[in-house]
């Protein structure tokens, strides 16, 4: 089952919280791709049902960029929204989660979320990596462009699973 990104950047940034860890929307972008990443290795089923798209500064769900760019580089206090189709009020998105993904996010959080946004910008431009490959499609820059969950599991899951990730 894969999910909305706004419930589980709503759901990092409660564990962040919780665990003292100030994430910027930057930061946040990251974590979220690395944990799409490091589910599809494990389940080969996508996380969120939306595509990562290359920017400038790495892997990023756009509609989500927007619910947080006004925080600019300032840890994320607020979390992100959506119409209640029921009630039509803005609500904060949430969602039940297996106790199984709950761990991953987690782990990856606790891993990825001690890092400086900018290493994981570094990180996720890796050469020949998803990103790069989007990015820098045949030498021309493409921003914009969608990066196929193929792509990202058929190169993660040649790479070194970070221990503490598992």
């Amino acid at each position: 089952m894969n999910y909305d990104g706004r419930a589980i950047a709503n759901h990092l940034l409660d564990v962040a919280d919780k665990e003292g860890i100030e994430i910027s929307n930057l930061a946040l972008q990251k974590i979220l791709f690395f944990c799409h990443v490091w589910n599809l290795v494990d389940t080969g089923e996508p996380l969120i049902k939306n595509q990562f798209e290359a920017w400038q500064h790495g892997p990023v769900l756009q509609y989500l960029y927007r619910q947080f760019r006004s925080n600019e580089s300032a840890p994320i206090k607020n979390r992100a929204t959506g119409l209640n189709a029921s009630t039509g009020a803005q609500e904060i998105v949430k969602c039940d989660l297996p106790d199984s993904i709950k761990q991953r996010l987690s782990n990856v959080l606790n891993f990825y979320g001690r890092l400086k946004p900018w290493d994981l910008v570094d990180l996720s431009h890796v050469s020949g990596g998803p990103w790069d490959k989007v990015w820098n499609h045949e030498g021309k820059v493409n921003p914009g462009m969608k990066i196929q969950n193929e792509v990202i599991q058929k190169f993660y899951s040649k790479a070194v699973y970070p221990e503490k990730v598992q």
